[in-house]
C-alpha cells in the first residue's frame, strides 16, 4: 500500500532525552511535540529505542492532549532488544507493545523493521524471524503497513527485493554527496513501496558547511570532501541560496523520494525547515551541481555485499 505522506516527515530521535517523568524538561519537550502535531507536516517519525523510550513517551503525553487526530499521526519502529540484541518474532511483538503502551495508542499507520544488524537478512526472513512478527501485525490489523529502515544499500536492496515491505526508510544514501541509494528506491517505487529518504543533511556537513571537526554519515568529513562541500557552497552562494536549502531540495525534487525525513529538535528548527523547504531554488543550481562531478563519499557499505 502506498501512504499518504506530506513531502516533510518530521524525525524525533532526540525528542525527550534525559528527561524525567514529571520534571520541566519533560513538559517542555511535551509542548514542542503539540507543535509538531500542529504542523502541516503528516507524520512524526520514531522508535521503540529513540531517546531510550523517552521520544515515545513524550509523544505519548502529547498524544492524550491533543486526541484522535495525533495518535493516527505517529511512524514508529521495532528495534532489537537492549542488551541481548534479540531480534526474532517474539521480540518485535514485545517492541510494538512497548511502544504502543508508550504512546498510548492501539494501532499504528506504519512499522518498521530498525536497523536489524543483530540478526543476519535470512535469521530476520526466516521461520520464527522478526519479519514474521510484523507480517502479524499487519495481518492481524495492529498496523496498517510494515517498512523496513537502516542505512546499508546492499542490505536494504535485499529487503526490498522480497516483496514483503510496504515501505522502505533509507537514511545519508540519497543526498547530493551520495546517491547510492537511487536503484533501492527505484525498485521500491516499481513495486509500489512508500519511500522515505531520511537525513538529507548527510547528519552534518551538508547543514554546517564544511568546516573543522564536520562529519558525514556520522563519520568525519575526509578532506577531499571537504573541498567538494565547498565547491558546492561556492554555487549556492553564486545563486544567492543556501548549501542547506539545496541539500533539502535534492531530496524533496526526486521523482524516487515520496517524503524526506528530517529530524528536528526545537520550535525553532521547525521553522527554520519549513523555511528551506518553501525556499525556490534555480534551475541553474541543479546544472551546476550535475557539473562539479561525483562526491568522494564517506561511506563504504561493502561489507554488506
Amino acid at each position: 500500500m502506498t501512504l499518504n505522506v506530506s513531502p516533510l516527515t518530521i524525525g524525533t530521535s532526540g525528542l525527550g532525552r534525559d528527561t524525567e517523568p514529571g520534571s520541566a524538561e519533560e513538559e517542555a519537550a511535551v509542548a514542542f511535540a503539540e507543535r509538531l502535531f500542529a504542523s502541516t507536516h503528516a507524520f512524526v517519525d520514531t522508535s521503540n529505542n529513540y531517546a531510550g523510550g523517552r521520544s515515545e513517551a513524550v509523544l505519548g503525553r502529547a498524544i492524550a492532549r491533543i486526541g484522535a487526530d495525533a495518535a493516527t499521526r505517529v511512524i514508529s519502529k521495532v528495534d532489537s532488544e537492549p542488551g541481548t540484541g534479540v531480534f526474532d518474532r517474539d521480540r518485535v511483538l514485545r517492541s510494538f507493545d512497548e511502544t504502543t503502551a508508550r504512546l498510548g495508542v492501539e494501532r499504528l499507520p506504519l512499522l518498521h523493521l530498525h536497523d536489524p544488524y543483530s540478526v543476519t537478512f535470512d535469521e530476520a526472513m526466516g521461520r520464527g524471524g522478526a519479519v514474521e512478527g510484523l507480517i502479524e501485525l499487519r495481518e492481524s490489523g495492529r498496523v496498517d503497513a510494515i517498512g523496513v529502515a537502516a542505512g546499508p544499500v546492499p542490505l536494504m536492496a535485499r529487503y526490498v527485493a522480497t516483496g514483503v515491505f510496504d515501505a522502505v526508510l533509507i537514511h545519508n544514501r540519497l543526498t547530493v554527496v551520495d546517491r547510492s541509494a537511487e536503484p533501492v528506491f527505484a525498485d521500491a517505487r516499481a513495486r509500489g513501496m512508500t519511500v522515505f529518504n531520511a537525513a538529507p543533511f548527510g547528519a552534518g556537513i551538508l547543514a554546517t558547511g564544511p568546516r573543522e571537526g564536520a562529519m558525514y554519515a556520522y563519520r568525519p568529513a575526509s578532506p577531499q570532501l571537504q573541498e567538494w562541500v565547498s565547491q558546492l557552497q561556492r554555487v549556492c552562494a553564486s545563486y544567492g541560496v543556501t548549501l542547506p536549502g539545496v541539500a533539502l531540495h535534492f531530496s524533496l525534487r526526486s521523482p524516487l523520494v515520496d517524503t524526506t525525513v528530517v529530524g528536528v529538535s526545537s520550535a525553532a528548527r521547525l521553522a527554520q525547515l519549513d523555511e528551506l523547504a518553501a525556499a525556490p531554488i534555480p534551475d541553474g543550481v541543479w546544472a551546476e551541481l550535475d557539473e562539479l562531478g561525483p562526491a568522494p563519499s564517506a561511506i563504504d557499505d561493502s561489507a554488506y555485499l
